[in-house]
């Protein structure tokens, strides 16, 4: 690979992470004006359209069918609609840095979804062995020897439902939507605008407002929609077909630093000694369990013939 190239890659892998990283950063901004469904409604909304916008300019075509529709409002309720409330109403009660450093804990509950849900073989031991770790490094962020701490336990259950939701959707996403063989923009923006559609007589319902719209809330919203929710995707499609999967899909382990960093120093949140400590347990595990860490083995075929 040229130096040109790797230095692209770089750029774009470092971006995405400091934009899907700094999410929870415009979460915490956004619920100063909005209700966490308003919030799920107003990104999911402006990423519709900023998608829109990227298909007409690429001319590509949008999706037919109303099996591939409901295939991705499916989709678009686990990927997008559903965790987007979840995360907003935690974060009227937790750390933006918090709900960052679960987030990581994703790849652990997308291996739960698959072993329960869309089991295809028996799971290797490095899977178990990853998933256990994962879920040990949860109960460290969570410090569980104290109960919840000052978390409000709402708050946790919504952060883990929304993770869970995430480890429904991406196995849902490989099994269903993939073998259509459509475009990932298009893809993404069918799931996109189903989420909207979907969340938007809620977010009609209730307030549609909390407090006044300030410059912060209005830029957050914007950046969550347009970097987050629309053009972040096209940039991690990209990224992928250039390095492959082994590394663009690594970028995913940027976010709780970026969060964590971003929550300290803007928002002033304090940190715990175990948060940190649990979400590098939450990495290790979910590297072992997606096979980015191998663990040695015992050669016992060879230990018995010498």
């Amino acid at each position: 690979m040229s130096q040109a190239k790797t230095t692209s890659w770089i750029y774009k892998f470092l971006l995405l992470g400091t934009i899907w990283g700094s999410s929870f950063l415009f979460i915490s901004f956004g619920l100063d004006a909005l209700t966490p469904t308003g919030i799920a409604f107003w990104r999911s909304a402006i990423g519709a359209l900023t998608l829109l916008l990227v298909l007409l300019v690429l001319r590509i075509k949008l999706v037919r069918g109303w099996s591939s529709w409901v295939k991705l409002w499916i989709a678009g309720l686990f990927m997008s609609a559903m965790p987007a409330v979840l995360f907003g109403y935690a974060q009227q009660h937790v750390t933006s840095a918090l709900a960052a450093i679960l987030n990581a804990s994703t790849p652990i509950f997308t291996v739960i979804a698959i072993l329960i849900a869309f089991r295809a073989e028996k799971p290797k031991p490095e899977v178990l062995v990853g998933l256990a770790v994962g879920l040990l490094g949860v109960f460290v962020v969570l410090g569980i020897w104290n109960g919840f701490g000052e978390n409000e336990p709402l708050a946790i259950g919504a952060l883990i439902l929304a993770v869970t939701c995430y480890g429904i959707g991406s196995p849902f996403l490989r099994k269903y939507v993939e073998p259509l063989n459509l475009k990932p923009e298009a893809a993404v923006f069918g799931q996109v605008l189903t989420s909207a559609i979907t969340l938007l007589p809620f977010y009609l319902t209730g307030a549609l407002f909390v407090g006044p719209l300030g410059f912060s809330s209005v830029a957050s919203m914007l950046a969550l929609g347009i970097l987050g929710t629309g053009l972040a995707y096209v940039m991690y499609y990209r990224l992928l077909a250039q390095v492959g999967s082994a590394i663009g899909s690594a970028v995913t382990y940027m976010s709780p630093i970026v969060g964590v960093i971003l929550g300290v120093l803007l928002l002033g949140e304090q940190i715990t000694w175990n948060e940190p400590i649990g979400a590098a347990v939450i990495l290790f595990g979910a590297a072992v369990a997606q096979g980015r860490i191998r663990l040695g083995r015992i050669e016992l075929k060879r230990d018995v013939k010498n």
